[in-house]
């Protein structure tokens, strides 16, 4: 596999977002809905997979970043719980459906990193080829607004202190290139994102039926703001 950007900033990633609290215990108490084991793609340094497996739920977690994946194992071993952790991708995940998964988790936007229609679908078949009839697929994305692009374009913003980022946004593309700098690594990637029906209409296309649709971690009904959670049932 090529280089993740997280590999650069894998020892910023935990100060970086330190202040993202809000969906640990929205996907702990999804996890614990569907009894384990689960998969989380993205699973980073652990910030929501460590506290599934503290609550009791078998996570394997797949990544495409070796660097991310040495610092979970580490907060891992230092909650004194075990996660299965693999390299991988999210259009071909390295799990097997005779592992008996019941629930595929991916948190923190992270299906943003895919950059178009083809890429999402083999993303979302592949989520569907791991759970049985029934099974659930959990995400949140977002869609920015005008308000927002216009507060963040083209600035360098202090996230954290001594952790900026910088937002450069492409609205005929709808692509956001995303800068972080600290004082132990930086890196830019880009992220891709489409509306709530475009997200919907391919769920159905890949074999999943909607079983909820929030606007924020509180369980809210989405109303059409910048962020979205989706809860799938494979049909």
């Amino acid at each position: 596999m090529s280089a993740s950007p997280y590999d650069a900033i894998a020892e910023l990633y935990d100060p970086w977002s330190r202040s993202v609290v809000e969906d640990v215990g929205f996907y702990v108490a999804e996890a614990r809905k569907a009894g384990g084991p689960v998969v989380e793609l993205g699973v980073g340094t652990g910030r929501i997979a460590v506290p599934i497996a503290v609550a009791g739920t078998d996570v394997i977690g797949v990544d495409s970043s070796v660097a991310m994946i040495d610092a979970c194992r580490r907060r891992a071993q230092a909650a004194g719980v075990s996660i299965d952790l693999r390299l991988g991708d999210f259009r071909d995940p390295p799990v097997d459906p005779a592992e008996g998964i019941q629930a595929v988790l991916c948190p923190f936007r992270s299906y943003l990193h895919l950059p178009d229609d083809s890429t999402r679908t083999q993303a979302l078949q592949s989520a569907h080829r791991l759970l049985p009839a029934g099974g659930r697929l959990v995400f949140d994305v977002f869609e920015p607004k005008p308000d927002d692009i216009a507060e963040t374009h083209g600035r360098w913003l202090e996230r954290e202190p001594g952790i900026e980022e910088r937002a450069d946004w492409d609205e005929q593309a709808r692509t956001l290139t995303l800068s972080v700098r600290g004082p132990t690594g930086a890196t830019t990637m880009t992220l891709a994102w489409i509306s709530a029906g475009e997200w919907q209409t391919l769920l159905a296309e890949t074999g999943f039926e909607l079983e909820a649709w929030y606007g924020w971690f509180d369980r809210s009904p989405y109303r059409g703001g910048e962020d979205m959670i989706f809860v799938a049932r494979r049909v």
